[in-house]
């Protein structure tokens, strides 16, 4: 019967690890799920992962004080990692907004809570239905479950590692790389579009390239995207898979592997 009752200093411990990642992990921290699912979800995954995490009850005391604030670190700086990897596509949909002239016109992100661009709030979107498609929101569960194995409940992690600042000025490179690659035929598209017209205003000067231009690079725009939708969801899902080898490897330095 007392194995069953879990250890009550144990489990708070991974709820506030899990409860810390779902405040900045992607899918799951988002403001249209309610904050009573989330806890009711961050609960149940404590106790199912309680069991299978090999730990005894730890005193509460100043250390115990300690262990919360790293566990809830810990769950932040996981989640937010995965967050700074998923905005690859609204840096993608920036890009190319500035090139259509949608740059002007930003629209609050209803999942976020913040000003996003209109091409990058779509790839928000789309990337989150390529997450579902492909189980991906499994692979963050995942995560969180096998973070255990690389930082234990009663160790601390590894802050000081000089490999961090390479880590992060590696990561910073590629998603900016995988943003430019996701931008990179509409953008180019649109920088010929824009040098045709103004070689035609050039050459025309009776002719008003700002009424002509505007919607002229709106509707090439909108055809090269639906011409490249493969390739973006392809991207998509490279975005994806750095996602998930992010989140490893930060867990990996942070447990001194």
């Amino acid at each position: 019967m007392f194995e069953i009752i879990p250890q009550y200093s144990v489990l708070l411990l991974i709820f506030v690890r899990v409860s810390a990642f779902f405040v900045t992990v992607p899918f799951f921290s988002y403001r249209t799920i309610p904050p009573q699912l989330k806890i009711v979800l961050a609960l149940m995954l404590s106790w199912m992962m309680y069991y299978t995490i090999q730990a005894e009850a730890i005193p509460i005391d100043g250390n115990y004080i300690l262990l919360i604030i790293k566990e809830a670190m810990f769950g932040l700086i996981i989640g937010l990692a995965a967050a700074i990897v998923i905005s690859t596509v609204q840096i993608a949909g920036g890009f190319i907004d500035f090139e259509m002239g949608f740059a002007m016109a930003n629209i609050v992100d209803p999942l976020t809570g913040a000003q996003s661009p209109l091409l990058g709030h779509f790839f928000n979107i789309l990337i989150l239905y390529v997450l579902i498609a492909i189980n991906g929101h499994h692979l963050i569960l995942d995560g969180i479950y096998y973070s255990y194995q690389f930082l234990p409940i009663d160790d601390y992690p590894n802050f000081g590692d000089a490999g961090m600042a390479e880590f992060a000025a590696k990561l910073i490179g590629t998603i900016f790389a995988l943003a430019f690659q996701m931008s990179a035929p509409m953008v180019a598209t649109l920088l010929l579009v824009t040098l045709a017209i103004g070689i035609t205003g050039k050459t025309v000067p009776q002719l008003n390239i700002f009424v002509v231009g505007f919607p002229l690079k709106i509707i090439v725009g909108f055809l090269v995207l639906f011409i490249s939708m493969g390739i973006m969801i392809q991207v998509m899902q490279e975005v994806i898979e750095l996602l998930i080898i992010t989140m490893r490897e930060l867990m990996q330095l942070l447990g001194g592997a």
